[in-house]
């Protein structure tokens, strides 16, 4: 079961110019969003730690998105 609530990704696409989200696509959406939020935080993880942290801070989210 997927964790982010599809109104709100379908919402997202919408503002961003789709005019309708098939619940296909909408699932499609949520399936693809969770994968890259979970790539992103395992690499932000990865600089936390790196830094001799476990929290993760803005600035490990910013580089984890630089490098991915």
């Amino acid at each position: 079961m997927a964790d982010l609530p599809i109104a709100a990704v379908v919402r997202i696409a919408k503002k961003n110019g789709a005019e309708r989200v098939g619940s296909d696509a909408a699932a499609a959406l949520v399936e693809k969003a969770e994968a890259y939020i979970a790539n992103l935080t395992k690499e932000a993880n990865r600089l936390a730690l790196h830094a001799g942290r476990k929290t993760i801070k803005e600035e490990d989210v910013e580089l984890a998105v630089k490098s991915a």
